[in-house]
């Protein structure tokens, strides 16, 4: 069975197959530029990693039973066309167009091997811009390493745009403060990483939070007095408080010029001319210091003022803005006084997502993006049925009102708990559905990406993942909540009564739910001999989530007996509960450090750790 991911515009199958030996030639036009010749080693090597051999590289003509790579910048933007057929393989496109085939036909290697069939595929996007973009700010920074891996496989699927979000988590020069207890990014590492990204045909974007989302910034001794609700340095940390209350004062003059000057300093390292400034989520914007001027001008004036002095701070330095449009969405009819050529990333996460905000946005006449979610916010594990609906219904608004790009997000909310390898299906999604508006049904793109991407024969591997989540009862986001109510740090977003309630109803099946996490993970392990050897460490992490899944389902009991007196029977020994939640902490922190910097981890390790000492009180 051959799948391709994104489906091609135009695929026949015909009759033959051409036989790829160690002799045969890969040949690229002389005709191709020196960055075609340079992916075509990429693709070189990578074929040589599927088939153990890669035939003989050079730049010149093919002759008969050659792979000839030929360029024609004539050619529609990133399109191209290849025929495998008794006579070899051409591949001719525009340059984009030549890598984007290039991985087509790694597909095509990955489902059969050295015996290619005869194809004739014409294809290119149907949206010019397809984006990933990454949370490394709310408790995960990932390692460089992974970062690379992560280009590899959005260069796999077509995708040509990622951002990382950033708030604290560069080495800014000179400020400490931000970063004198985290693991940040590094100039080194991103110069390194932009580069990388580059060869494989992919623009890193540099994103920073420039007016909400400033939590560390605002917090620190040297610039609190900056923050738009006044003594917020002085509270104690909350996962939740952090996401909504740090917003810059903007009617103080040193806010737009400790912003801008932030903005120059980053901006330097990407050879990206586009920069993401986000000013999204002003949540508490005309709430404290900038109270006057918002009864006085009306926030929706203060708001833009500030956003169109950023971006026309980064048009100056030769870059193109784009901002979150969350806000803006609100009152568009001010999206005209924004600069020529602005992006608005308009968002939206809700699997039922309504078209209306990304029709505003549209009818104001602004340039967007349509920006949807993989879900693994806030969750052992993404919900991928959740994240296809969202992803579908985005991809399919951005192609109704003309949307230039499609930008898949995957946030990182209360500690960035979930791996970020489960993002995975989520992201595949977005690929090929900002590639090709022809939309396949949810239990067919999963069978065929657990063929592509993780070696599975059986084609079952994400509809065995897919029932982790389903059977979380004491949810991640609830965990966190609770401990922060009990210490006193802030009020959940449910009262007591809603809380208890909430909780008797996710708890209903408690016992049924952890029975199903067992087979789940009965099922992976035997699906571990299933797959292909190179894919099979990505199981491990989805075992390590549903014991950290049923664990916690186990603490719920106890936290609802003991809070609102509810009876479950059997009850945990909670003694040895909180032995075997400290075991899990082990093995996550073991995975955690895997793929990513140390990060924030001591605040989830500090958390699990409470919840051991709250079973053994």
């Amino acid at each position: 069975m051959l799948y391709l991911l994104p489906t091609p515009k135009k695929v026949e199958e015909r009759e033959g197959n051409f036989l790829f030996s160690y002799e045969t030639w890969i040949n690229v036009e002389p005709g191709c530029s020196e960055k075609v010749t340079r992916q075509t080693g990429l693709f070189y090597e990578r074929v040589k990693e599927i088939l153990g051999y890669a035939g003989t590289f050079r730049r010149g003509m093919g002759e008969k039973g050659d792979i000839v790579f030929r360029q024609n910048d004539e050619m529609e933007k990133q399109s191209y066309i290849l025929d495998i057929n008794e006579d070899g393989i051409l591949l001719q496109g525009e340059e984009s167009g030549l890598w984007f085939g290039m991985q087509t036909l790694l597909q095509v290697f990955g489902c059969s091997g050295a015996m290619l069939p005869f194809l004739h595929i014409e294809d290119a996007p149907e949206i010019p811009n397809r984006g990933y973009y990454f949370d490394c700010s709310r408790g995960r920074i990932p390692k460089l390493e992974w970062l690379k891996k992560l280009a590899d496989r959005m260069a796999y699927y077509k995708l040509n745009q990622l951002q990382l979000y950033v708030e604290h988590t560069y080495l800014f020069r000179g400020m400490t403060e931000l970063w004198k207890d985290d693991t940040p990014l590094t100039a080194e590492e991103i110069i390194e990483f932009d580069y990388y990204c580059k060869e494989r045909g992919i623009e890193l974007v540099p994103s920073l939070s420039s007016f909400g989302h400033l939590y560390k910034l605002l917090s620190s001794k040297k610039y609190s007095h900056l923050c738009e609700l006044e003594g917020y340095e002085q509270k104690p940390f909350s996962v939740r408080r952090r996401m909504h209350h740090h917003t810059i004062d903007t009617t103080n003059p040193e806010s737009i010029e400790l912003i801008k000057g932030m903005i120059h300093e980053y901006m330097q390292l990407f050879s990206s001319k586009q920069f993401n400034f986000c000013a999204d989520e002003t949540f508490d914007l005309g709430m404290g210091r900038s109270k006057e001027a918002a009864e006085r001008l009306g926030k929706d004036r203060v708001y833009i003022d500030f956003v169109k002095e950023l971006a026309q701070f980064v048009i100056d330095n030769g870059r193109r803005p784009m901002f979150w449009g969350d806000i803006i969405v609100g009152f568009p009819e001010m999206i005209k006084e924004l600069p020529e050529g602005i992006i608005c990333l308009n968002w939206g996460y809700d699997p039922n997502q309504s078209e209306e905000p990304t029709r505003k946005i549209y009818e104001a006449g602004a340039i967007q993006y349509c920006c949807p979610g993989c879900h693994g916010w806030n969750q052992f594990v993404t919900p991928n049925r959740n994240s296809y609906n969202n992803i579908r219904r985005q991809c399919e608004f951005a192609k109704k009102y003309g949307a230039i790009g499609v930008l898949n997000t995957d946030w990182g909310d209360y500690l960035h708990l979930c791996h970020p390898d489960f993002s995975l299906a989520g992201m595949i999604y977005g690929a090929a559905f900002s590639w090709n508006s022809k939309i396949m049904n949810y239990e067919e793109i999963n069978r065929q990406i657990s063929r592509i991407e993780y070696g599975d024969p059986t084609e079952s591997f994400l509809g065995v993942v897919e029932e982790i989540q389903e059977n979380s009862a004491f949810e991640w986001g609830t965990i966190c909540q609770y401990r922060e109510w009990r210490l006193g740090i802030i009020d959940p977003d449910l009262n007591p009564e809603q809380m208890k309630e909430y909780l008797q109803d996710m708890l209903a099946d408690v016992d049924g739910k952890n029975e199903r996490l067992g087979i789940i993970k009965e099922k992976l392990y035997r699906l571990i001999n299933c797959l292909d050897t190179a894919k099979r460490e990505l199981v491990y992490p989805y075992i390590v989530a549903v014991e950290g899944n049923r664990l916690f389902n186990e603490v719920g009991k106890v936290v609802a007996t003991r809070q609102f007196g509810l009876a479950f029977s059997p009850m945990p020994d909670c003694w040895d509960l909180a032995q075997k939640l400290e075991e899990w902490l082990y093995f996550y922190k073991e995975l955690y450090r895997g793929v990513s910097k140390e990060g924030e981890l001591w605040r989830t390790q500090e958390l699990v750790c409470w919840y051991g000492d709250y079973l053994r009180s």
